[in-house]
């Protein structure tokens, strides 16, 4: 219980601030690298973006959803409110569970590497000798492995933990200014690659030496197909999370749906263009080599092409920019989802103070950084971004039910908006969700299995807070 003074969420975010975050907290690291790894396994320029186009639109389908559901709930917490008048308690505690400790946590961790990975190709960090680098805990955790760059990973969360916990605005600009910066560079790639890029149309048109055509049914095909959405889809990752912020917008139950369906249609829009202006220039052949070496990424090599080594110097800066904002943005919402469970008992009793000159969860702040750096620290979390899109998509298909659950239940209760399409929108997304689901589970078991394991171990806290609610 927290007796000391305290201050309180302000509503202080527009429309296009709204706007803005849903943006700056999709648009990271995939819009350059994801491009690869998707040709490797489709082959086929013209495959890899109407995968590009099947994820935008799938993803678009979920904040349709998720839109009405925010009209009619909006609060501080995001799903975790949702689910609670939705479902249950518990649901709603196991999905703020697996946000902290595997889906938001590792977001902020891994996009953050993503940044000291990038300023270690133009800076070199420093690293320890082999013989303290090599040392292991348990024969799985490497602590002192890369250090340098695990150690520019941590200050950066911290960093940026500083800055958000110190005000709403000042997270909320510094997120704002920097994706103005990164979206007139991303034009200005898109145009110099169209017009001076010395690209083909017959670059689109031509598949890579080795690619095979398949029937669309061939369980090969859908195999590589998925592997390709699931790349899409971490791109498109962290939309929803605009949400947590449901208690600091202005006029939520308007312009947070608003907020997410024009946010997501944006980021769409912006994919599908660099990425056509990606295929454009550079022949699928040239695209698959880059897949294959491990420390290329794929708009280097497209820039590079056509502007030089200075060319190449601007996209790599133009990287550090755009992950540096969207792990700002990353560390910026969570907390609120955690400080909303707190103030109900169901996570760490400290998480539910609001500072009194900042009105921010401050507490909050601290655990989320405390813990993304162990995480970064531990060396496993690249093994948890694998499960990133596994866990989303299970409550991204719970919110999409409660679409049908809600009309249900609070049949009269005010919709300021009410989903496009329903219900064939909601159902396909939840149809989708489904597959995804099960098709990750028999191709990636592993990876699967140990996700959902993680995600039960909240049961555990939640007997002890729940138990605790009881004789208080």
């Amino acid at each position: 219980m927290i007796d000391k003074p305290q201050g309180k969420l302000i509503p202080t975010l527009s429309l296009f601030s709204a706007f803005m975050l849903t943006v700056s907290s999709v648009i990271g690291s995939g819009i350059y690298k994801k491009v690869a790894p998707m040709s490797l396994e489709l082959m086929a320029p013209g495959l890899v973006l109407l995968c590009w186009v099947m994820a935008g639109l799938i993803t678009l389908c979920g904040a349709l959803s998720n839109a009405e559901i925010a009209s009619m709930l909006a609060d501080s917490g995001g799903e975790y409110v949702y689910y609670r008048k939705i479902y249950n308690r518990f649901f709603a505690f196991l999905y703020g569970w697996t946000s902290f400790s595997v889906i938001r946590s590792a977001s902020l961790a891994s996009i953050a590497y993503v940044f000291s990975q990038s300023l270690n190709s133009l800076v070199p960090l420093p690293q320890f000798p082999d013989s303290i680098a090599s040392f292991s805990i348990l024969g799985i955790f490497t602590p002192f492995d890369n250090f340098g760059v695990k150690a520019v990973t941590i200050l950066l969360i911290i960093g940026l933990t500083w800055v958000n916990y110190r005000g709403l605005k000042g997270g909320e600009g510094l997120s704002r200014n920097v994706l103005i910066l990164v979206t007139i560079s991303i034009v200005l790639i898109i145009g110099l690659g169209l017009t001076i890029g010395g690209g083909s149309f017959t670059n689109l048109a031509t598949p890579a030496a080795g690619y095979e055509e398949h029937s669309w049914f061939d369980g090969a095909f859908i195999s590589h197909l998925f592997a390709a959405l699931l790349a899409a889809f971490w791109a498109y990752e962290g939309w929803s999370t605009t949400g947590y912020l449901g208690g600091e917008i202005k006029n939520p139950n308007r312009n947070l749906p608003l907020a997410l369906v024009f946010g997501v249609l944006f980021v769409m829009l912006v994919y599908v263009s660099i990425n056509f202006t990606y295929l454009y220039v550079l022949p699928m052949d040239q695209i698959v080599d880059v897949a294959q070496s491990q420390n290329t990424i794929a708009a280097v090599a497209v820039v590079k092409h056509f502007l030089g080594a200075g060319g190449g110097l601007f996209i790599s800066l133009l990287i550090l920019l755009t992950t540096f904002g969207a792990t700002n943005t990353t560390a910026l919402m969570p907390p609120r989802l955690y400080y909303s469970m707190a103030r109900e008992g169901m996570f760490f009793s400290s998480s539910a103070y609001i500072h009194p000159r900042y009105n921010t969860p401050s507490n909050a702040f601290i655990i989320q950084a405390f813990w993304a750096s162990m995480l970064v620290l531990s060396g496993s979390f690249d093994q948890l971004t694998d499960m990133l899109v596994f866990a989303s998509f299970i409550f991204y298909g719970a919110t999409a039910l409660g679409v049908f659950v809600l009309r249900i239940k609070m049949p009269d209760a005010p919709r300021p908006y009410k989903a496009w399409g329903y219900p064939i929108v909601p159902a396909l997304f939840i149809l989708f969700c489904a597959a995804l689901i099960i098709i990750t589970l028999i191709g990636k078991p592993r990876e699967a299995l140990l996700g959902l394991a993680l995600m039960l171990t909240g049961i555990p806290f939640y007997i002890y807070w729940q138990k605790k609610l009881v004789k208080g």
